[in-house]
């Protein structure tokens, strides 16, 4: 499977070695070795959570990165492969029963789309508040623009990943329903609305994964921002996985060097460049490839920020984000996010309470130096904007969490503290009620209007 081709760093590195991609999903679940040897019932349990929620995985996370000895408990295991919980009891065993009755592909397709309605696909109002429209009022495809400054691009050659989350929430855009993907192939509708909107000045690429596809394709999207007329766009952002999924895409991948290139081209031509990496655990910045990976986008005057969300059975430890937010500041990565996870697809079997995520990223604070500190939560990203859990404090002796938005639908909301009452038990922000007897949060009837007028 792997070439001669090597490219060597130093000797902490070592050497590093081309590898041919070899990608596994549900129809190929049980033709990877390691997972063969496990118990059928576990198989059993896997191939029924894969047939509803997406399941894709390579040789390089099977080989590097998960330790089969831990298995289940280890956290690249968790991050990849389907577990039986990720699915409520009574969709779990309605869609086991198929499994055992040996039933066709499309009758497990048919339930799997019933039971994917009940996830939540596109939560915080992706679809009906998110995407912008023409005059004519017909909805844009392909992009979404929340925030003032900033648009998201879905490119449609970038709608997949070298290895799938188990907690993605974007997990809508794997399942292979067109209704309920966002994705364009558009480049001339991208620059369009970028010229007519001179207020953006963020441009965010995002999928899926982007730098899934080739550097021609990425081109085709991003070399126009080096035209005049789109000055104002002055941050090219990209949304990856692939330096923890398939960190050969920046090493020894045919197109590679190309990649890295035009990475160089948009920073001289002064854009600023940044790849927002996905990381959820410190193992995933251990290996050669990885580092070599991360030292050459570097060397492109690109900048790599860091973000994921908390996750049970995977990094709701301090110790486990101190050591990855360490890691990060000594490979020259920015701590950026942490996020609560969303309210979607498997959020039952991550969630954290939000009061213990609030614990979790105040100790994992404690531990480590101001550099560190850049690390942003817990944040959710929800309908009215991120917001960011400040602490949990007694005010007039009443508990309280006290809250702000980081980024908001009105930029008027941002950096406004507000207070809602305490419960250990609250996973999201719409379980949250407000403080000191108020009836409403301070956003709420502005949110409401914004969705009456979207025609929500």
């Amino acid at each position: 499977m792997n070439s001669v081709v090597q490219f060597y760093r130093d000797p902490e590195l070592g050497a590093v070695e081309s590898r041919e991609f070899r990608v596994f999903n549900d129809r190929s679940l049980d033709r990877i070795p390691a997972v063969a040897a496990l118990p059928e019932a576990m198989r059993f349990e896997m191939r029924v959570v894969a047939s509803v929620l997406p399941f894709r995985v390579n040789d390089y996370v099977i080989e590097e990165l998960i330790d089969w000895d831990r298995v289940p408990d280890d956290p690249m295991f968790q991050l990849t492969f389907p577990q039986r919980e990720m699915l409520e009891p009574g969709a779990f065993e309605r869609m086991a029963d198929l499994h055992r009755k040996g039933a066709s592909r499309g009758e497990i397709q048919a339930l799997a789309r019933e039971l994917r309605e009940d996830l939540n696909p596109h939560p915080a109002g992706q679809l009906e508040l998110n995407r912008p429209s023409e005059e004519a009022g017909e909805v844009i495809t392909g992009l979404q623009h929340k925030y003032r400054e900033t648009v998201l691009f879905f490119p449609g050659q970038g709608q997949t990943c070298h290895s799938y989350c188990t907690f993605c929430f974007r997990w809508a855009q794997f399942v292979g329903d067109k209704e309920l993907r966002i994705a364009s192939t558009d480049a001339g509708l991208l620059h369009d609305y970028l010229r007519s909107h001179t207020e953006i000045s963020d441009l965010l690429m995002t999928g899926g994964d982007p730098l899934v596809m080739k550097t021609k394709h990425l081109k085709a999207y991003l070399e126009g921002l080096l035209e005049p007329d789109l000055a104002h766009v002055q941050t090219v952002r990209i949304g990856t996985k692939a330096l923890t999924f398939w960190p050969y895409r920046f090493v020894t991948d045919s197109d590679a060097d190309e990649l890295l290139h035009l990475l160089e081209r948009l920073a001289e031509a002064g854009k600023h460049v940044a790849l927002m990496a996905h990381y959820n655990h410190p193992h995933e910045l251990r290996t050669p490839i990885a580092r070599e990976a991360i030292r050459r986008v570097r060397d492109t005057g690109a900048e790599i920020r860091a973000q994921g969300p908390l996750l049970r059975h995977i990094n709701d430890d301090p110790g486990a984000w101190a050591d990855l937010w360490r890691e990060e500041v000594r490979l020259g990565i920015i701590p950026y996010y942490m996020f609560v996870e969303r309210d979607t697809g498997a959020r039952r079997y991550f969630e954290v309470p939000l009061a213990r995520a609030w614990e979790i990223y105040r100790e994992a604070m404690q531990q480590v130096s101001g550099l560190g500190r850049t690390a942003r939560g817990p944040s959710m990203s929800a309908e009215p904007g991120k917001v960011e859990i400040q602490g949990v404090a007694e005010i007039q002796g009443e508990k309280v969490f006290v809250l702000r938005f980081i980024q908001a639908r009105n930029p008027d909301w941002v950096q406004r503290p507000f207070f809602a009452r305490y419960d250990d038990q609250a996973t999201w922000l719409d379980q949250l009620q407000p403080a000191f007897g108020e009836e409403r949060f301070f956003f709420e009837d502005e949110l409401a209007a914004i969705k009456a007028a979207s025609g929500e």
